[in-house]
């Protein structure tokens, strides 16, 4: 795989066009995007219950986020030598053929048809998760936390309402001869294979490849094309990742801010839908899901424009700091609610305001703290580390579930925060000359 380092860089100017059309362009297949992811997850537990149990729930709905990780590293590489643009076609398009495949084992009652079709499902998150670097391959030091977080808050658009649009993809694909549950999938495919189509079409220039571009044109003569391209094919992958971030205490901390806040997540949002059928009728459950779920993806994206710019204005670490304060809250209110769906709600979307925290400053972190050759490797290598450390919350959840309850779900996932809190308190060093980009 080759990056084209030859082609004459942009001018600053032209640079600036590029990044406004690129987070326009990503703000759209955002909305688009988290329809698709959203509505299937706002379902996949209950149909995983339905046709294998239970326990068997939570293995279901962490093999989407096993996807969405292990997909990470095909992506990156995709993405490391070609460009962004190809990297997000392919990883939506696979989140498309992961939905046919949980249609086809809701009709079919089939178990491991399910969980391949949830496994290829996570190419959407995959891409959604992508997205958000791309918004800062050209963006401004001073800019870049709020760059990331309205690519974040463009998902609101979509998620918040998804959940609410499972009654009607129920309702109308049963009139096609498709069992309950089933509705919402076919949705997804369709909104990851539009997602798709428009990126293809549209990303255009490459931002990544642009600023490889710019970063070739201002490095030392002898240091551009040949330094930058070796680095960017073949010392990039996911070895020279863990280098990079073993050596930088500040990447370590932005790939702890997002794993453990996505950990804690999942762990609590995967099983609420479980906790809402204990006390719901068939016919009632979506309905409640939905509500619940809506106001956690509100909690998640709407306020990330905010703690963007919090993150600009006070630093990476006090947001990962404010982050973790909240998810805290979220898992104690979800823990003693009983069976008040307001008080679900409420600690949803604690955890969602808390979860947005750790992601978006601890993302911000990341991207800026490793050189631009190996910046794709390294947000894949976070993206993995997140969706297996919400693999395992989602995996272990169900089981947790049945043998002890909700509130010490909630609990355990209380006492996960505590290594990143120990890590993001420790004094910040100060960076050597050389660990600059």
């Amino acid at each position: 795989m080759v990056t084209d380092l030859t082609a004459p860089a942009p001018t600053r100017p032209d640079v600036a066009a590029i990044q406004r059309r690129t987070v326009r362009l990503l703000f759209v297949t955002q909305i688009i995007g988290g329809i698709g992811v959203t509505i299937g997850i706002s379902v996949g537990a209950l149909l995983a219950a339905r046709i294998a149990g239970t326990a068997v729930a939570g293995l279901a709905q962490s093999a989407g986020v096993v996807g969405g990780a292990l997909l990470a590293v095909p992506v990156t590489r995709i993405m490391t030598g070609y460009g962004r643009r190809p990297g997000l076609v392919t990883a939506y398009l696979v989140g498309a053929a992961g939905g046919v495949l949980v249609v086809l084992a809701a009709v079919t009652r089939q178990v491991p048809l399910i969980f391949l079709g949830m496994l290829l499902f996570g190419g959407g998150t995959a891409a959604n998760l992508q997205a958000r670097y791309t918004a800062v391959d050209l963006a401004e030091p001073a800019r870049r936390g709020r760059q990331l977080s309205m690519v974040v808050w463009a998902t609101t658009i979509g998620a918040v309402a998804a959940p609410n649009f499972a009654t009607l993809a129920d309702r109308t694909t049963r009139g096609w001869g498709l069992p309950p549950l089933a509705g919402p999938f076919v949705f997804s495919a369709v909104a990851f294979t539009l997602a798709a189509g428009v990126l293809l079409a549209l990303l255009r220039p490459d931002p990544l490849l642009t600023a490889r571009r710019l970063a070739a044109a201002d490095a030392p003569d002898g240091l551009g094309a040949a330094g930058g391209s070796a680095t960017g094919q073949r010392g990039a992958g996911m070895r020279a990742a863990w280098r990079v971030v073993r050596e930088r205490p500040a990447a370590r901390l932005g790939i702890a801010a997002v794993a453990v806040g996505h950990l804690v997540m999942v762990a609590v949002m995967s099983m609420t839908p479980v906790r809402l059928g204990e006390y719901h009728s068939d016919a009632a459950v979506l309905g409640a899901v939905g509500v619940v779920l809506s106001l956690h993806i509100a909690g998640m994206y709407a306020l990330s424009p905010v703690v963007g710019w919090l993150t600009d204005r006070l630093g990476r670490r006090p947001v990962i700091l404010g982050g973790l304060a909240v998810l805290l809250a979220g898992c104690a209110v979800a823990g003693v609610s009983g069976h008040h769906t307001a008080g679900l709600s409420a600690g949803l979307v604690l955890l969602g305001l808390g979860w947005s925290g750790t992601m978006v400053a601890g993302s911000t972190l990341l991207s800026e703290s490793v050189p631009t050759a190996v910046r794709p490797s390294v947000q894949g290598l976070s993206d993995l580390t997140m969706g297996l450390a919400g693999a395992s919350a989602g995996a272990l959840s169900g089981f947790v579930m049945q043998a002890a309850g909700y509130p010490t779900l909630t609990l355990l996932a209380a006492i996960a925060t505590v290594p990143l809190l120990a890590l993001a308190l420790r004094p910040a060093p100060v960076p050597a000359p050389d660990e600059e980009d």
